[in-house]
């Protein structure tokens, strides 16, 4: 299977109460910098601050499935011992999904490798929204737990890289990543009224993408022509997003968490003790944060 991270029998366990604070939690993809978000979440749950609807794009979906489950260390235990696993990353993963990168290996039968705890998952006080983006329009596809018929399609789809993975069809839809058209869904829980909402990002707050268009959406995904246009420009209206959110949290609008400094690690990473890293750095600004967020989202706010 390959070399696994040298903490992994390290990392917390355990299930998150099922008290429930109000407010909507915003998940930013980023591939396996998802580690931040991870050891993030698995913070959070530790100390007891379990929000009540979960929105994530991506690698952030991927890492609040295991938050919506209250399953401590799930996502991380994952990531950072099947890293070279082969039929998650690797020759094994692109015989059977046509891609490097295999998302089925996590989402097919909710998870065999550390099976999710679906009872809790499923339960209707706490909602799930996995964002990817139709093909054929170009516009973002909202999948929401208890509404859709398949919400792990749904993040398979959401988990997609563009370029290197084929497209997820949902009800006779290609889907692909959700980033290619949305890569931070806050838009999404302001318009649904959302009063407390919390961001999570997998870059540091000075962070912004080369501004440019590209081209090479425009052909490669020439047969949906919408898709290839939003893909194109990508990087502006990430930056742009990131730009809103400053405002918004300046405002006291959104509540915005960012790597406290720097990430260096590679969206397909290789080195597991850098993820590894990565997770704890996630985990320790939770808790250097977390008076902050508790005061944000307000007592007595508990469902």
């Amino acid at each position: 299977m390959g070399k696994t991270y040298s903490g992994l029998d390290r990392l917390p366990r355990g299930q998150a109460s099922e008290k429930l604070t109000h407010g909507c939690l915003v998940l930013e993809g980023g591939a396996f910098r998802g580690l931040y978000t991870q050891g993030f979440l698995d913070a959070m749950m530790v100390n007891d601050l379990n929000l009540d609807c979960v929105i994530g794009v991506s690698a952030g979906a991927l890492s609040g499935v295991s938050y919506v489950s209250g399953q401590i260390g799930r996502s991380g235990r994952i990531n950072l011992g099947y890293r070279h696993d082969s039929r998650y990353v690797g020759l094994r993963a692109f015989l059977h999904s046509r891609s490097l990168l295999d998302i089925s290996f996590l989402t097919e039968d909710r998870g065999i490798l550390e099976p999710m705890d679906g009872e809790r998952f499923d339960r209707p006080e706490q909602r799930f929204i996995a964002v990817a983006t139709n093909c054929l329009t170009g516009e973002p596809a909202y999948f929401e737990k208890g509404i859709c018929s398949d919400i792990m399609l749904g993040v398979r789809a959401s988990a997609t890289m563009p370029y290197i993975s084929p497209p997820v069809r949902i009800d006779g839809v290609p889907h692909l990543d959700g980033g290619c058209s949305c890569a931070i869904p806050f838009r999404w829980a302001l318009e649904q009224g959302y009063e407390k909402i919390l961001v999570i990002k997998t870059r540091d707050l000075t962070f912004r993408k080369e501004t440019k268009t590209s081209s090479a959406a425009l052909r490669f995904y020439r047969k949906w022509p919408a898709f290839a246009r939003n893909l194109s420009v990508s990087t502006l209206r990430y930056n742009e997003e990131c730009s809103e959110i400053e405002r918004l949290h300046a405002e006291g609008r959104l509540f915005r968490i960012a790597p406290s400094r720097p990430v260096e690690v590679a969206r397909v990473e290789k080195d597991v003790e850098k993820l590894g890293a990565l997770y704890w750095h996630g985990y320790q600004d939770c808790l250097d944060l977390q008076d902050e967020m508790r005061s944000y989202l307000g007592a007595g706010d508990e469902t």
